[in-house]
């Protein structure tokens, strides 16, 4: 078995987002290694197009995150331009038309066209100097652009009814994450104005994602008031739960236009459904559950129906992410955006629990290397969030390491989705902490099972994930080296730097702020560099917006001989070009060498 090559891991840097299908054409957005992100129509005639833009990325910054960034119908597309952030109307392959006013630095996302068609509704986001405020607007299309909802730190998921005669939307408030506790409402349109909203469901303890009203015009959502992300319905001023049971209908809503359900002409509704890693795809029947015949195990939030097909992006171990289109009713599924084919020389995972220090239990992905092995060195990822998963799909990024002999084990700590709400809040005021030893405590488990060899363990993670790596080299002696890609280095400054969306994250994650003040410096990778006594190697993009720059370089200074750090000076959070992955796999690959050979 031959080595999988950077050059691969580099090309396969294509991401696919926003599946939407309109009739018989189905569109997505394409992000490419070049930094566009391009909006792409496929037909059956015409096969993938790139949409004529007249040049404008298709994206947008609302909670710096974005989401929900374009909206297709027969006669054309809204979308917002990734230059100017103002929403453009495209058909017909004309040049797009600019509908939002060149007015400042105003952004729009999740948009929904009014029943009419003589509007769109959006999330827009103000910033106005240091001042960045949220509200639900109503966009015409001469132009002028509404506010309809405002009052509230944040919104999302604008959506009218079918007759048009209600809009549903929900809201939340600092320092809650829209994981953590939001609201749902409903307000009639009475005449491009809304009447006095009506709380449906939601609340500070209990989360509500993605309302869609059904074809018959019932109101659905997802809500985890059972402690698990569960498919609910209201209808004349009651809620019901459609389904309940120990498994996950919505994710953590990271960025707008999620969605994890859909209807089909009949009224039958198809759900991306988790648990653990995994995802199944399953049709809801008057409640009731039956999977459809398909080969993907992790499915990303956007569904979408048109009559009884639903087209998504699927991924499994053997395959990366493609863009897919399957029929409910015969299981006939077709690959429409021609990605490699699937592959057969990789390593497959293993799922696996294992049990905390704190008496816990915790769960995690183990990659044997393909040279079989039995006590390899082992690296243990951290995905970034803290709130987000390990996918059960295929990572190039992991088959490069297990392709030259190293374990790769992916963990789902404490504060992962996937697992419902207690399991996702176990992180509350204990992050760089409970995450760092459960990754720990992954690699000691692997170790005592004889699947790794306790003297060559290494940890990588990026963003939120770069933090845990870090801080699980202060807080245990359990790894000989890091890696961390555009990590947290400082929560303090993190949360003065952070957008809008997140800069309260830490207030959950660690502790209220000014209050818990000690909190912050003690879980600071700066104030106790000599905690740190192993090598860390630091990659991280000059250009990114989230997790500062010169906070990698301070830690690097502090760490001495200790810290290696490489920058790539046209990357952002995430490094995308061709380039800048493989100077940083090779970087990668000569740390692990020297420090875990």
């Amino acid at each position: 078995m031959s080595d999988v090559p950077a050059e691969l891991v580099a090309r396969s840097t294509v991401a696919y987002d926003a599946v939407q299908a309109v009739d018989d054409a189905i569109f997505w957005i394409e992000g490419r290694p070049d930094g566009r992100d391009v909006l792409v129509r496929w037909t059956p005639e015409d096969g993938p197009l790139d949409v004529p833009t007249g040049g404008h990325s298709v994206a947008s910054r609302v909670h710096e995150y974005g989401g929900g960034a374009y909206w297709a119908t027969r006669q054309g597309v809204w979308f917002s331009s990734a230059d100017d952030q103002r929403i453009y109307w495209a058909s017909n392959n004309t040049t797009p038309i600019p509908i939002t006013p060149p007015s400042g630095d105003h952004r729009y996302a999740d948009m929904r066209p009014s029943v009419d068609g003589h509007g769109l509704w959006a999330v827009r986001e103000r910033h106005d100097g240091n001042h960045v405020s949220n509200d639900l607007v109503l966009i015409d299309r001469d132009g002028s652009v509404r506010s309809m909802a405002y009052g509230a730190d944040f919104y999302s998921a604008p959506r009218p009814s079918p007759d048009g005669r209600w809009l549903a939307w929900t809201s939340w408030n600092a320092p809650l994450m829209p994981w953590d506790g939001t609201q749902l409402w409903v307000a009639e349109i009475r005449d491009k104005h809304l009447g006095t909203p009506l709380l449906v469901a939601g609340g500070p303890e209990e989360s509500v994602f993605q309302p869609e009203w059904s074809p018959a015009g019932v109101l659905h959502f997802v809500s985890d008031r059972s402690g698990w992300w569960n498919l609910y319905t209201w209808q004349q001023g009651h809620v019901q739960a459609l389904l309940q049971d120990e498994r996950e209908f919505g994710i953590a809503q990271w960025e707008l236009g999620y969605s994890t359900y859909a209807f089909l002409t009949d009224g039958r509704i198809v759900a991306a459904i988790q648990q653990g890693s995994q995802h199944t795809l399953e049709v809801l029947t008057d409640g009731k559950p039956t999977p459809l015949d398909q080969p993907y195990t992790s499915i990303k939030p956007y569904l979408s129906a048109s009559g009884t097909q639903i087209a998504f992006i699927g991924s499994s171990p053997t395959r990366a992410p493609e863009v897919a289109l399957l029929d409910t009713n015969d299981s006939a599924l077709q690959r429409i955006n021609t990605p490699p084919s699937e592959a057969t020389d990789v390593v497959l995972p293993h799922p696996f629990a294992f049990p905390t220090r704190d008496g816990g239990t915790a769960h995690g992905l183990y990659h044997p290397p393909r040279n079989g092995h039995r006590t390899p060195p082992l690296i243990v990822k951290a995905h970034p969030g803290p709130t987000a998963n390990v996918p059960l799909r295929l990572d190039w990024h992991t088959q490069f390491l297990t392709s030259r002999g190293y374990a790769v084990a992916e963990i789902d700590y404490r504060g992962s989705t996937g697992y419902g709400r207690p399991y996702r809040q176990a992180l509350k005021g204990n992050w760089g902490i409970t995450d760092a030893h459960d990754c720990a405590d992954a690699a000691l488990h692997l170790s005592e099972s004889g699947l790794a060899d306790p003297q060559r363990l290494a940890i990588w993670g990026a963003s939120a994930g770069g933090y845990t790596a870090i801080r699980a080299l202060a807080l245990t002696n359990v790894f000989a080296a890091a890696i961390a890609r555009c990590p947290v280095v400082d929560p303090t400054t993190w949360r003065n730097v952070a957008p809008k969306f997140h800069a309260h994250h830490t207030d959950g994650l660690i502790g209220p702020w000014p209050e818990t003040v000690h909190l912050y410096q003690e879980r600071s990778l700066l104030t106790q560099p000599e905690q740190i006594t192993r090598p860390v190697l630091i990659l991280h993009g000059e250009n990114d917006p989230i997790t500062p720059v010169n906070q990698s370089r301070t830690l690097t200074q502090n760490l001495g001989q200790l810290g290696e750090l490489i920058t790539f000076p046209k990357e952002g959070h995430t490094l995308r070009s061709p380039e800048a992955v493989q100077t940083a796999l090779q970087s990668e690959l000569a740390f692990l060498r020297t420090h875990i050979p």
